[in-house]
């Protein structure tokens, strides 16, 4: 989004003018409150009463259309109060991170499915879950296949051997 507010702020100002700056400054404080919606139509009425021609005010004209069409999704004011990073960076720098330098490998071919298992486990690996994942990967193990096959203390194997061996016919005699 910082990009867009740039160029249009660039059809305003000279690239390095304080003017510039102090332009994108109010328009980005606009936005982190949430106000996106009143940057749009001030950048456009800006760019017009100048009679502009279409080509010049184009980067006004995309980023006020982002603007708008992305309201509902800037409540920045919500996502920093949350605590939630609002920057792209930290996200793609992320994906790189995890997707690109994990399964990116010279030689390695992965199959959607494979990829989807290990990923899970690369973010376990890289945010310091993995040795408490762990435990509550063998514990689960445990009641999966140990647990489950004993009943009260008794092996279930050996009462389903003992309902056969009640359930089958006496051995018959082979004649010799």
């Amino acid at each position: 989004m910082i990009e867009y507010l740039w160029k249009a702020v660039f059809v305003f100002y000279y690239q390095t003018s304080t003017q510039a700056e102090a332009r994108l400054s109010k328009s980005l404080q606009l936005i982190l409150e949430a106000k996106s919606s009143s940057v749009a139509p001030g950048m456009r009425r800006s760019a017009t009463l100048p009679k502009r021609t279409p080509q010049e005010r184009k980067p006004v004209d995309t980023c006020a259309r982002y603007l708008l069409n992305n309201a509902k999704y800037l409540k920045y004011d919500d996502y920093l109060k949350a605590g939630f990073p609002i920057a792209t960076g930290v996200i793609e720098g992320g994906c790189r991170h995890l997707i690109k330098d994990s399964m990116d490998l010279t030689g390695a071919r992965w199959t959607m499915r494979g990829a989807e298992a290990v990923l899970p486990l690369g973010c376990l690996y890289i945010s310091g879950d993995w040795d408490e994942y762990w435990q509550f990967d063998l514990q689960q193990e445990h009641k999966r296949n140990h647990l489950a096959l004993y009943s009260s203390g008794i092996p279930l194997l050996k009462e389903v051997l003992k309902a056969r061996s009640s359930t089958r016919p006496p051995p018959v005699p082979i004649p010799v």
